[in-house]
């Protein structure tokens, strides 16, 4: 073979090799350039039932920053609620307004309820679904400290701003600043904002089936993996960004109320802030009248302040927490006072009307039984008399025993020394010292006590 025919041939097969690579670059490129579909992330379920507060609102709170730390595709807040505390309910929205992750409020599962301050969070949520067979609206702010309004009519464009004449202005001004609140956050996110304001001025109610009829909700699904189907591929708005939901097939993670959470449901629990309240009056009562026992009021103080601390958590009415504590002093008073009772009377009908007035019965969750007010009255009279008149008696019993109980103690001249004279008192014998010279048999009494040595005089022997 000749170099030129080697020459060709070398190149031939140089070409040959050459002309795959470019294809295959070019794949290679497209295919690094191709968007990926991204990987499933979890779904973050919290569930809330009961009565909105401050422990709701802490369990929310720290739930959505759990769900931020684990780059959640989505937070469902299932949610079955009679209602609530007006600030509480506007922290979660806050929460759920500046979100980084998108929230969907599901009222479920079927027959659960969102009124009140549930329609609200319902409302403010990027993704709205309700569960068959339950309902949401009745938004009407309930005041605390008053009687329940009876719901507004309908305002006109000309009344909107005005409200109803008769109705007091205080509760106008909390309807008009309720309706104001739900119909922004209809706006908001494109939903019914006429029943909005039907459901805070006139309390209307609406079952799921209506309410997505009404575009109230976005969507009726039956469990969260039905949610989760229904709302693949969504683009929802974000405070900073709009991002596309993938949530078909992703797995759903339920983030369960902690010992934190239980412990403000305890301390937020009206009727237990009235029990601690009561039993912190009670142990320091019993530590004033018998000091020195130390427990009583330790544990009377800690319920005090953990008393105080739940009524810092909820709306309470001071002038209740005012009567209770005056009706507790006349209680107290009339054990020391001789009123024949009239005091104490006084300081049980101030104890029932303070607890009657501490929390308004027409909020969800807030209201005291007057059943249960009563077994509070009868018991606090009971323990403040019983163990108050008892405590009393035994303070005033003369002493019977140590060194106090020698002062006028009676007894005999045992022996008589040159410097020293001895005498059994109270069952013991005792060095004794007298202005007066004793001698042995001689009765004696005691007036006065130095260190070890009783100062005695001569005691008069009464004959029979």
């Amino acid at each position: 073979m000749t170099r030129g025919r080697l020459f060709a041939l070398c190149l031939v097969l140089l070409l040959a090799l050459a002309t795959p690579l470019p294809a295959l670059a070019a794949a290679t490129a497209f295919a690094a350039s191709a968007p990926a579909r991204p990987a499933v992330q979890p779904i973050v379920v919290l569930s809330v039932g009961g009565v909105i507060g401050p422990a709701t609102a802490d369990f929310f709170h720290r739930g959505l920053e759990q769900a931020r730390s684990d780059n959640a595709a989505l937070v469902v807040l299932q949610i079955d609620t009679p209602g609530g505390l007006d600030a509480s309910m506007r922290e979660i929205i806050k929460d759920i307004l500046r979100a980084p992750v998108p929230v969907a409020t599901w009222v479920g599962p079927s027959g659960a309820r969102a009124a009140s301050a549930g329609t609200y969070i319902l409302y403010a949520s990027h993704i709205a679904a309700m569960a068959p067979a339950s309902n949401l609206g009745a938004a009407t702010p309930i005041e605390i400290g008053g009687a329940a309004p009876a719901p507004l009519p309908d305002a006109g464009p000309a009344d909107k701003a005005q409200g109803p004449s008769e109705a007091e202005a205080s509760h106008r001004k909390a309807v008009n600043d309720a309706a104001a609140y739900l119909r922004s956050l209809a706006q908001l996110r494109g939903r019914n904002a006429e029943f909005a304001e039907r459901a805070v001025r006139q309390a209307h109610s609406m079952s799921a089936q209506e309410a997505l009829h009404a575009h109230v909700i976005d969507l009726i699904a039956t469990d969260v993996a039905d949610l989760a189907r229904q709302v693949d591929g969504r683009s929802i708005a974000l405070a900073s960004s709009t991002i596309e939901l993938h949530t078909a097939g992703a797995a759903i993670e339920r983030i369960e109320p902690d010992w934190r959470t239980e412990l403000l449901a305890v301390l937020s629990n009206p009727m237990l802030a009235l029990m601690f309240m009561m039993l912190g009056v009670y142990g320091l009562f019993v530590e004033v009248i018998h000091p020195g026992m130390a427990l009583p009021g330790v544990a009377g103080a800690i319920c005090l302040l953990l008393a105080l601390y739940s009524f810092q958590l909820l709306p309470v009415n001071w002038a209740g927490v005012a009567l209770i504590l005056f009706g507790l002093a006349l209680m107290i008073a009339e054990l020391f006072l001789p009123t024949f009772g009239v005091i104490g009377v006084g300081g049980i009908v101030a104890l029932a009307a303070g607890a009657l007035l501490l929390f308004d019965p027409q909020v969800p969750g807030l209201g005291i039984a007057p059943g249960v007010v009563a077994v509070f009255v009868a018991s606090s009279a009971l323990v403040i008399f019983g163990v108050g008149s008892f405590a009393l008696r035994a303070r005033r019993r003369p002493v019977v025993s140590g060194r106090a109980a020698l002062l006028g103690a009676l007894g005999t001249v045992s022996a008589v020394a040159e410097n020293e004279t001895w005498a059994h008192v109270g069952g013991e014998t005792w060095r004794v010292r007298s202005a007066a010279p004793l001698s042995p048999g001689q009765a004696l009494r005691v007036v006065a006590i130095d260190g070890l040595v009783l100062e005695v005089v001569a005691a008069e022997v009464s004959s029979s």
